[in-house]
């Protein structure tokens, strides 16, 4: 009679297999809780000492910039440009440590570099 494939014994998953299983399901789950809170969160970022505001959402889209009247200068928009800039990508690598330190506490630093 020719064999099944499977596990040796029966066929079954052994436990430790079964527990690995259920505590990748686990951290699945809450991986998604935790994206859907990140995707709600919103970070704001200041640049020039507060006369450009960016406000990023966790989905990484601008919703909001706000610039000091007295950031405007029609001879220097090089200035206001960069400091624009500046905001944003503050506030998206701040959005980025967020999402990393979510992930981390789910995952205990075991991140998809980890193989390769």
């Amino acid at each position: 009679m020719a064999k099944r494939g499977g596990f040796p014994g029966g066929g079954a998953m052994p436990g430790g297999m079964q527990n690995m299983l259920k505590q990748a399901q686990r951290m699945q789950r809450q991986m998604e809780e935790a994206q859907k809170k990140l995707e709600e969160l919103e970070i704001t970022e200041t640049a020039g000492g507060g006369v450009v505001e960016v406000t990023v959402s966790g989905k990484k889209e601008i919703t909001k910039i706000k610039i000091d009247p007295e950031a405007v200068d029609p001879e220097d928009v090089e200035t206001l440009e960069d400091l624009v800039m500046a905001a944003v990508n503050g506030a998206l690598r701040k959005l980025e440590d967020a999402s990393q330190a979510s992930m981390s506490k789910i995952t205990g630093g075991i991140g998809p570099n980890m193989f390769g």
